[in-house]
């Protein structure tokens, strides 16, 4: 019966960024004005798809579906920290930490097949711009970004369960300020290879996969690119995909560093390494999504007409 109790745990703790109390104010005041910015930015970038007829594109539907990701994505993290940082309440409860986890591999897993997907789109944009009316008709864009949240969604299940049903023998302390998976796997006291294969094979679907559809679309979208005699052709070709493809680099850049492999096993001592990994896991957390909206308003013509379009309405009623 005792063993039993041990291997049951009711709530985890998150160390968080406690080791650097003097910087927890530093760090509130920081993610507090960065989590502003992502529900202001990408608020307004899905306000905006949705009311400006001249939006009502595949390319800015996927858009407002990255800016609703974000802001899900980072609910489902940011308030909890905040109140960890300030409060120093860094207790969480077994089916409160199997949520965050949930919704935070969810929307990892979902934004990567919409990149994916939206790399598609400028390929046949590009490329094919006669038929882009047919192949990419509303049916199969909204087809699209539902097989991407819906297999998202499938995915984290899968590792959600599987990483939540270990025995964890009392050890409940999180190194890191969410339940992110590879911090709570690191607390079983059970074999994880189950975990580490599915991991692996998650890590093919979503990321490698993805990553491989955006590399093979842009190789095309280059050799039309430079194929085109117009310069000013070229130029509003490369500025329709400079934004995505800044995002995908951040993005992709961050997240591989992560999850390309899996590190359920690490030395108890080497905190450096799990500094720079919440760090890490903070930028592609927190600043990506704050970054998102800002890239495509900074670099996309339709965006900020669309954005001052509905703001001098909003200043005219």
């Amino acid at each position: 019966m005792d063993k039993i109790n041990q291997t049951f745990t009711s709530e985890f703790l998150l160390l968080g960024f406690s080791g650097y109390p003097k910087l927890e104010i530093m760090y509130f005041v920081l993610i507090l004005v960065m989590y502003l910015v992502i529900l202001t930015g990408n608020g307004v970038l899905i306000i905006a798809s949705i009311f400006d007829s001249r939006l009502h594109t595949p390319m800015y539907f996927f858009l407002g579906n990255l800016s609703f990701l974000d802001i899900c994505y980072t609910s489902s993290s940011v308030p909890s920290t905040l109140v960890s940082l300030i409060s120093k309440k860094r207790n969480i409860s077994f089916s409160g930490c199997a949520v965050q986890m949930f919704f935070g591999f969810a929307m990892g897993s979902t934004e990567c097949f919409l990149l994916g997907m939206m790399a598609f789109d400028r390929y046949v944009a590009i490329c094919n711009p006669l038929r882009y009316p047919i192949i990419m008709s509303k049916v199969v864009y909204v087809l699209m970004a539902s097989v991407s949240w819906l297999s998202g969604g499938i995915n984290s299940i899968v590792q959600t369960s599987l990483a939540m049903q270990l025995p964890f023998c009392g050890n409940n302390v999180i190194n890191h300020f969410t339940c992110e998976i590879l911090a709570v796997l690191k607390l079983a006291c059970a074999d994880i290879s189950l975990n580490i294969i599915t991991m692996v094979i998650s890590n093919m679907a979503f990321l490698v996969l993805p990553l491989i559809v955006i590399f093979f679309s842009y190789m095309f979208i280059l050799y039309t690119i430079l194929r085109m005699n117009s310069a000013t052709g070229r130029r509003k070709a490369f500025s329709t995909c400079s934004a995505h493809l800044t995002v995908v680099i951040i993005f992709y850049g961050t997240i591989f560093f992560m999850y390309a492999k899996p590190k359920s096993q690490e030395f108890p001592g080497d905190n450096k390494l799990q500094t720079s990994d919440k760090l890490i896991s903070l930028f592609y957390g927190v600043v990506t999504p704050m970054l998102n909206p800002i890239i495509y308003s900074l670099r996309n013509k339709d965006v900020k007409i669309a954005v001052k379009y509905l703001l001098n309405q909003k200043a005219i009623q």
